[in-house]
């Protein structure tokens, strides 16, 4: 055959038998559910190198990922991409890469149990958010939520980065197939895109992916220090997973409770107490938590005695992960290992999901 005749059939891709789309099937929700090779679904979640884990990072994202690890086949990405959405220093971002890192490892991710990767050193991330793009509706982005909030927050540097963040958001959960992607409920709005976006591409060029789902923990929305909004370092709000108990006093001291109790003989409503409501109800027992109700409705208690109680509690979780990140940063290239390890793996799989979304777009050569 004369290469003038070549044909129009594009070149299937070679892909691992765990890439079966019969492994792809609709669970009881009626969701198009991918399951491995064996039998477990994947789970995909991201955080942003920010410099400082606080405890709404744990308590709203790290502390669940650790319930899938047993059950599940699970990937979790150091999101170094997203990061860049704001002004920040390049000579700072590796060191904030390495303490992220750190303090997921140290709160409880087992890296004998699920891969832990840098987002950028998968190339494959940005390629599939290049052709998510054009099955992802303008209008969409536009009603997000968060792109809302985050324009209000920085006008001068509304970037297109921000606006497309979602895009992004559902081709790092994508590319490994995830179906199940554990957040806080300030990121449901986007796993409602990123299933939308996987049925738009399905719908245009067949199944290849399936239709993720959130999972959101029981630490849905944690409250800064402010009591009124979440907690973010950029607000000034947060305490610090590893800050030790010396520091996490000086900003619970003074932190804001209920208001009637503007003196230990006023009796106060536990449920409008942040203090009560954000930190207690996570890292008290409920002996604790009933003796803490008690004491601010009948007024047996000061809010500062309510306050060292929760330190105590805070120090019994907090304790040991500080403790076991300041032996990971004894050892930094076991650290850093860990790191690359899972960026292979991440990558191997990533290529070939990419290789099967390629394909099913017709992005490849003729045969001759």
């Amino acid at each position: 055959m004369s290469k003038s005749k070549a044909t129009t059939q594009g070149v299937a891709p070679i892909l691992p038998k765990h890439y079966n789309k019969a492994m792809m099937k609709r669970d009881e929700k009626g969701y198009l559910t991918y399951w491995n090779d064996q039998g477990k679904i994947r789970v995909f979640s991201g955080i942003q190198p920010t410099g400082e884990i606080h405890i709404g990072n744990y308590l709203g994202a790290i502390s669940n990922w650790v319930t899938f690890l047993d059950d599940y086949e699970c990937f979790f990405s150091i999101v170094d991409h997203h990061a860049t959405t704001v002004a920040y220093e390049p000579g700072e971002m590796p060191a904030r890469i390495f303490d992220a890192a750190v303090a997921n490892i140290a709160a409880g991710l087992d890296p004998a149990k699920c891969t832990l990767f840098v987002q950028s050193e998968v190339p494959e991330h940005t390629e599939l958010a290049w052709m998510f793009s054009t099955v992802t509706m303008f209008g969409d982005l536009g009603r997000m939520t968060q792109f809302k909030q985050k324009s209000r927050e920085q006008e001068e540097n509304v970037n297109v980065g921000l606006f497309t963040y979602p895009v992004l958001q559902a081709a790092d959960i994508l590319l490994y197939k995830a179906s199940a992607v554990p957040v806080g409920e300030d990121q449901v709005q986007h796993i409602e895109l990123a299933r939308e976006i996987a049925r738009n591409f399905n719908a245009r060029y067949g199944e290849v992916f399936p239709e993720c789902q959130a999972y959101v923990s029981e630490g849905k929305r944690i409250l800064g220090l402010d009591g009124e909004n979440k907690m973010s370092k950029s607000l000034g709000n947060t305490i610090g997973v590893l800050e030790p108990p010396e520091s996490i006093w000086k900003k619970l001291a003074p932190a804001k409770t209920d208001e009637r109790r503007k003196r230990k003989e006023d009796a106060g409503v536990p449920e409008d107490c942040n203090i009560y409501m954000s930190y207690h109800r996570h890292f008290s027992p409920p002996e604790d938590l009933e003796w803490a109700r008690k004491g601010c409705t009948g007024a047996k208690i000061g809010c500062l005695e309510c306050k060292k109680r929760l330190l105590e509690n805070m120090e019994k979780v907090l304790g040991p992960i500080r403790e076991k990140a300041e032996n990971l940063r004894a050892r930094p290239y076991e650290v850093n290992d860990v790191l690359s390890r899972g960026a292979r793996k991440a990558k191997k799989i990533a290529a070939a999901v990419l290789a099967e979304a390629k394909a099913a777009m017709g992005l490849v050569r003729l045969k001759a």
